[in-house]
C-alpha cells in the first residue's frame, strides 16, 4: 500500500475517533445534568449533530454513549501481563502507576467532572449491568492471556474482581468527601496487600504470547 493510502487510512481513524469522543462527551454532559433515563438517544444524536441511525451505528446501546471513555481499558489487564516480568507483578505496578498518576480508572480522583462521571455510573442500574459486560470481556481477554485453561480463567476473575473493588473503595472515599492525599496513602497500601494476597492464594502464572505476535 501507498504512503498516500496509509496517511488516508490514518486520517479516517482519526475522524472516526474524534466522532466517537465528541458523541460520547456530548451524552455524558447530557446525561450527569439530566440524569441518564430523562435523555433520550435522539436527544443526545441532535445535540452531536448526527442522526439517530448514525448514533447506533457507532453505539449500538444507549449504555456504550457513558462506557465509551472506559472501553480502552478493556484489554488492558491482557496487554500489561504480557509485559513482564511476571503477570501478577505487571499487573501490581501498573495499578500502582495509576494510584501515582492518579488515574480515573483507580477512583483516586477529584475532579468535579470524575467524580460526576462515577455517580452517573455506579447510580445507575442499566449501568452498572453494563459495566459488567465490560468486566466480564476484560477478564475473558485477560484468561485469554494467561493460558485459557480453568486455572487462567480462575485467576482473572480474582485479578479483575480485586481491581474493582480497589477502585470501587478509593471512588467511596473520594467521593465522601476524603483528602486525595489520604486516601491516596491508604490506596497504595491496600493495592500492595491485595497483590500480595493474590501472589500467594494463585498458583504460578505465565503470559501466553499475543496472537498478532
Amino acid at each position: 500500500m501507498s504512503d498516500d493510502g496509509d496517511a488516508e487510512i490514518g486520517l479516517r481513524e482519526r475522524k472516526k475517533r474524534r466522532m466517537y469522543e465528541t458523541v460520547s462527551e456530548t451524552a455524558i454532559r447530557l446525561f450527569v445534568e439530566k440524569g441518564f433515563d430523562a435523555v433520550s438517544v435522539a436527544e443526545v444524536a441532535a445535540a452531536a449533530e448526527i442522526s439517530k441511525p448514525t448514533l447506533f451505528r457507532y453505539f449500538p446501546a444507549k449504555e456504550d454513549l457513558v462506557l465509551y471513555r472506559i472501553a480502552d481499558h478493556e484489554g488492558e489487564a491482557a496487554r500489561v501481563v504480557r509485559e513482564g516480568p511476571s503477570p501478577l507483578e505487571a499487573l501490581r505496578r501498573n495499578f500502582l502507576d495509576g494510584i501515582e498518576r492518579l488515574d480515573p480508572i483507580t477512583g483516586l480522583n477529584d475532579h468535579p467532572a470524575v467524580l460526576a462521571y462515577h455517580s452517573l455510573v455506579y447510580g445507575t442500574p442499566a449501568l452498572v449491568a453494563r459495566m459488567h459486560a465490560y468486566l466480564e470481556r476484560s477478564e475473558a481477554a485477560l484468561a485469554e492471556a494467561l493460558g485459557g485453561d480453568l486455572d487462567a480463567r480462575l485467576a482473572a476473575g480474582q485479578i479483575v474482581a480485586v481491581q474493582r473493588i480497589l477502585a470501587q473503595e478509593n471512588w467511596r472515599r473520594i467521593s465522601a468527601g476524603e483528602p486525595v492525599a489520604e486516601v491516596k496513602a491508604d490506596a497504595v497500601v491496600a493495592a500492595e496487600r491485595a497483590f500480595g494476597l493474590l501472589e500467594a492464594g494463585l498458583p504460578p502464572l505465565t503470559a501466553v504470547p499475543s496472537p498478532t505476535m
